[in-house]
């Protein structure tokens, strides 16, 4: 059906998804109250996409043309599929706008490419170096080179976390639990050198370089103990990531000449299970077609 039969009120996102709205405007400048705005589906949970808006008939908005009715409407918020988010650390110091690292409380939750959310910006995480973690060894503890010292005990005003990669001089060790401020750890981790340590200062794996202000979002300034968030890429859509990498690998290791089977069965890859994960994330994710403007 075409446009001209469309509803005045009604506004279509087409390609893109609203997660949350922040303000509308029309003409641009000039604000339409959020209250007087209709976003839908109205029973979608928080944090999933509305796919249009309508303007509330028993309220006096309405859109406006301004000179010409071209970019009559602003939108202003959230976009994408979800907005789903876990907080997975704080800030362990304060961070300028314009500083292209952050310092976290717990290392183990964020890592390259992962988005992170700071207040209302987002940023993209590229790498992750060793930072002070305020702690020093004591005690007999991983004081030998031997695979079997595992119980790390430390003085200071830091706090080690399960799943973080530490760093004692030039070995890196792997924490598996902590108890009672007892670190078990596995040593020699990352195929760094089994060494003997004493009083060692102790570095954690949670300076991350990143990208500021993505996705539309403007850099701010933080303060130290801020929370820090990680936004939760849909499973299905991780996995078919996962495998495209994989994918490609693997035909770049062949010369894009993959075959399966052997002699006179062989036969070229069809990668019939990746077009079928394509499938399944389309039919979850994707968006559905619009046939009709009202």
């Amino acid at each position: 059906m075409c446009d001209e039969y469309a509803a005045p009120w009604r506004l279509w996102f087409d390609q893109w998804d609203l997660v949350a709205a922040t303000a509308v405007e029309s003409p641009h400048g000039t604000p339409i109250p959020l209250g007087s705005v209709i976003f839908r589906p109205v029973n979608r949970r928080p944090g999933w996409p509305f796919t249009y808006m309508e303007l509330d008939r028993s309220t006096v908005a309405a859109f406006g043309t301004g000179p010409t009715p071209q970019l009559a409407v602003w939108v202003t918020g959230t976009w994408g599929f979800t907005a789903d988010a876990d907080q997975v650390a704080t800030l362990a110091a304060n961070v300028l706008a314009g500083a292209g690292t952050i310092i976290v409380s717990d290392g183990s939750q964020a890592g390259p490419g992962d988005l992170l959310i700071l207040g209302t910006e987002r940023v993209l995480v590229t790498s992750k170096t060793a930072a002070a973690a305020s702690l020093t060894q004591s005690g007999a503890g991983c004081s030998t080179a031997a695979a079997s010292d595992q119980a790390l005990t430390t003085t200071g005003a830091g706090a080690l976390n399960p799943g973080e990669v530490i760093l004692l001089d030039s070995e890196q060790m792997l924490v598996a639990d902590v108890t009672a401020g007892v670190a078990t750890v596995t040593r020699a981790w990352n195929g760094t050198t089994l060494a003997a340590h004493s009083s060692a200062t102790v570095y954690a794996y949670r300076q991350l370089g990143v990208l500021r202000g993505q996705l539309g979002t403007t850099a701010a300034e933080y303060s130290s103990g801020a929370a820090v968030s990680r936004h939760r890429v849909p499973a299905i859509i991780r996995d078919l990531a996962i495998a495209e990498s994989v994918n490609r690998i693997l035909q770049e290791g062949s010369g894009y000449a993959r075959t399966v089977g052997s002699g006179d069965a062989a036969m070229p890859a069809p990668g019939i299970a990746l077009a079928d994960i394509w499938d399944e994330a389309r039919t979850t994710y994707g968006r559905k077609a619009r046939t009709r403007a009202v």
